[in-house]
């Protein structure tokens, strides 16, 4: 049997069990999006622990993108609805530890966009539309004159793309996986003299993606993204990691 080496057990801090009390109450909508939670007064009685205790335990909470506390403000911290803020940062945090590898990233952002534009081909309407084409239309523009135009209105396409679908779980996903992995391969790209021919490429097949959804052909549309991530991310992966990635494109 393997060795295994443990350190010795250390009490939970107080805090830590603080935190936990609240989490849970505000995951399981004991406590709703928001609401306020008591004043740190209340909170120090009910917890019976100190005013440090209990701002280390908001200090946490609000790093965790629960709470939001205001100076000023009536009543104790506001509890937040999930943002694609901080998904993005536990994407970001699990991928840097080695919890999450950028293969699993792509692999999740395959799956993620061919489901959303599916649904976007059936459900979008005239105004959503709008929205993709506008993007489209700014990608064009941009396309080796304004890198950082070309990708806030890339990033405004698929936006536009993940809210069609009617699904705000794929739009926080979307947006929370996308800018995670253009966060982590940012410095691969940086410099690459064939930029201007990847930013062409990138939106000549966002428009065909558009032009699919606007056409209602769900399947050919997410075939189409499933194709244009794969040909843009799967290169830069290192060798060894893309196992398996082709049975997505199927």
């Amino acid at each position: 049997m393997k060795t295994v080496t443990f350190t010795p057990a250390v009490a939970t801090l107080t805090y830590e069990r603080v935190v936990e009390q609240i989490e849970t109450a505000i995951t399981s909508g004991a406590i709703a999006a928001g609401d306020h939670l008591p004043s740190e007064r209340e909170l120090m009685v009910q917890f019976s622990v100190s005013r440090p205790t209990v701002r280390e335990a908001l200090r946490v909470l609000q790093s965790m993108g629960l709470v939001e506390s205001k100076p000023g403000g009536r009543g104790g911290p506001k509890v937040l609805e999930p943002s694609p803020e901080s998904m993005t940062r536990s994407f970001v945090t699990m991928a840097r530890m080695d919890s999450l590898s950028m293969s699993e990233l792509v692999q999740f952002r395959l799956v993620l966009e061919s489901s959303a534009c599916r649904l976007a081909a059936a459900l979008h309407n005239a105004e959503q539309l709008a929205s993709m084409s506008s993007a489209i239309e700014r990608m064009e523009q941009a396309v080796g004159k304004d890198a950082e135009a070309f990708a806030r209105a890339d990033v405004d396409f698929h936006l536009a793309v993940w809210e069609a679908s009617g699904n705000a779980l794929l739009t926080m996903c979307g947006r929370a996986v996308a800018e995670a992995i253009v966060g982590l391969i940012t410095q691969q790209l940086s410099g690459s003299d064939a930029t201007e021919r990847t930013e062409a490429a990138s939106a000549s097949l966002d428009r065909e993606i558009f032009e699919d959804i606007a056409a209602r052909r769900g399947v050919e549309a997410g075939r189409r993204a499933r194709q244009a991530i794969y040909d843009r991310y799967v290169p830069l992966l290192p060798e060894g990691t893309v196992l398996g990635m082709d049975a997505l494109l199927d």
